[in-house]
């Protein structure tokens, strides 16, 4: 978290996104830092702490700073507990969810939406990089998170279109195979695990690797090799369940995510924002479509367009939004497809402008979420593009 400063004139430079470990005696507690706005005395006191380190309350990351350096400014009763912790570190926490049954979603040969795109990751994020990683098996979605974003009866119609061999045609180029259904709800079990995780201060924040992706997915629609929409379920889980109030989803994937922005049409209380290519599938997504209660930012690009072009319209278009809407929660639909290499789109990104926009959703979170950031995988269709887009993206959450 960046820290504000205290009002003694000091600095603070330093950002921390991810937790510090204390230990008095043989115990550790992680203690996830804050920005507490007077950051040498913060009054603000985890439950679950022992009474030695409770009284300390969080540890701001300009207190941590200023105990060596000015040992003098420190409250007498911080200096006093300060003496009794042994700093073991800071550990960056980024979650990765994903499991092997996302292989398992079979899709016709020549497919673009097929197993192979998660190969291609697993294999990069299994690099010594990223061995700082969390991993977690992405868990079953439960049916109350998945009807908050799509009605019951449309959750039993998929259900029951789900082959017991073969594929099952659910719209021209959307299909199910036997281990679909499974692979879908860990879709949305992942991503709400995502949140859990990320709300209770357990991660800094989390990347679910699921597939099929979920941003085409409508209210009551599947199509555009989406069946549920997982950033969607991911927001409602949010509100519902950690009293979310104001959630933003920024979607950079190559095609407008129409099934998002159907979803939240209607609701002041999350904010859908978008780059994409238009003119091109699935033909929404114009400048003008802002949603009933202005909630909805769109910013198409022109096919052709680089990373330059995308850097602008998110600066022009998206972040000033976002930060005047100032959400709880920033959830990425991150689609790596309008990377230069992919075959479904015609824009010129490549892995640096994904890092870039990581980065900056992740100041924004910063500012006003508490550094919490969700992101979930849609596009990508390019195997080396995608592996390398997706790397830079997740190398960007463990690191800033």
């Amino acid at each position: 978290m960046r820290c504000s400063g205290p009002p003694l004139g000091y600095s603070c430079t330093r950002t921390f996104r991810g937790r510090i470990a204390y230990r008095i005696g043989p115990v550790s507690f992680p203690v996830q830092p804050i920005n507490c706005g007077r950051c040498l005395v913060c009054i603000d006191t985890p439950p679950d702490l022992e009474p030695g380190i409770r009284d300390a309350g969080y540890l701001p990351c300009k207190l941590l700073k200023l105990i060596d350096t000015y040992p003098g400014h420190l409250p007498e009763c911080l200096r006093f507990y300060l003496s009794t912790l042994f700093i073991i570190g800071l550990v960056l926490s980024t979650l990765l969810l994903h499991h092997p049954n996302y292989l398992d979603h079979l899709t016709p040969v020549g497919h673009p939406e097929r197993p192979d795109r998660l190969r291609a990751i697993d294999r990069l994020l299994e690099h010594e990089r990223f061995q700082d990683l969390e991993r977690e098996a992405a868990p079953i979605g439960r049916r109350e998170d998945i009807v908050r974003a799509h009605p019951s009866h449309y959750v039993d119609m998929l259900h029951n279109l789900s082959p017991q061999d073969g594929l099952a045609r659910v719209d021209a180029d959307t299909t199910m195979s036997p281990g679909s259904w499974e692979a879908i709800l860990r879709g949305t079990g992942g991503a709400c695990r995502a949140v859990e995780e990320v709300m209770k201060g357990k991660v800094n924040n989390a990347f679910s690797a699921s597939r099929p992706p979920g941003h085409h997915a409508e209210k009551d629609r599947a199509m555009g090799f989406c069946f549920f929409n997982n950033a969607a379920v991911a927001a409602r889980y949010a509100q519902a369940e950690f009293g979310v109030e104001r959630a933003a989803i920024v979607d950079f994937d190559v095609h407008h995510g129409n099934g998002t922005q159907d979803i939240f049409w209607d609701d002041p209380t999350v904010m859908y924002c978008s780059t994409h290519q238009m003119p091109l599938y699935p033909g929404s997504g114009a400048k003008e479509e802002t949603g009933s209660a202005n909630t909805i930012v769109n910013a198409p690009l022109a096919a052709g367009d680089d990373g330059a072009v995308f850097q602008d319209a998110m600066k022009s278009s998206i972040l000033q939004r976002l930060d005047t809407f100032a959400p709880d929660l920033i959830i990425i639909s991150a689609g790596f497809d309008a990377h230069a290499r992919d075959p479904l789109g015609s824009l010129n990104l490549v892995e640096a402008d994904f890092a870039w926009a990581t980065r900056v959703l992740m100041d924004l979170a910063d500012k006003h979420a508490g550094g919490r950031v969700v992101s979930i995988l849609e596009g990508g269709y390019d195997l080396e593009g995608l592996a390398r887009s997706t790397a830079a993206h997740v190398m960007t959450l463990m690191n800033g």
